[in-house]
């Protein structure tokens, strides 16, 4: 647990460390896009891995759990509990004769998986950036 909280605040310090050196490169032009993209590549990375240790940290913890289960199930179980674990991997609605309905919300996709994708997206459009701009080797005759 412990390890989880700080892994969030490190996320969350390189997340502003990162948007300063985004602001102070775009005061000092010339800009290098293959640079800009690194650094949003960071940002991203590190507003994923905060979001993430934040909803683990706060599962753990027996934080909220999205609103979706139901008094009953379709075969007209009672609901037992609920279970959090390693947030967003399980969340669960259990019912007393055994059945689970697991449920992951869309606003997890929307901050772990959105920031995840487009910071993949930028590593690659940054390393074909920085592979055009490289100068060709001398070519040896």
């Amino acid at each position: 647990m412990p390890l989880t909280g700080m892994l969030l605040l490190i996320a969350l310090a390189t997340a502003a460390a990162g948007t300063v050196t985004v602001a102070l490169m775009l005061r000092n032009p010339p800009l290098s896009p293959p640079r800009l993209c690194a650094i949003l590549v960071l940002i991203l990375g590190s507003l994923t891995a905060a979001a993430y240790c934040y909803g683990w940290f706060s599962a753990t913890l027996g934080g909220p759990f999205p609103e979706s289960c139901e008094d009953r199930n379709a075969s007209g179980a009672d609901l037992a509990g609920i279970e959090q674990e390693h947030w967003p991997l399980r969340s669960a609605c259990v019912y007393s004769d055994g059945a689970t309905v697991e449920h992951v919300p869309m606003w997890i996709n929307v901050l772990v998986c959105l920031p995840a994708g487009l910071a993949i997206l930028l590593a690659c459009v940054g390393a074909a950036l920085h592979r055009r701009a490289r100068p060709p080797s001398a070519e040896i005759t």
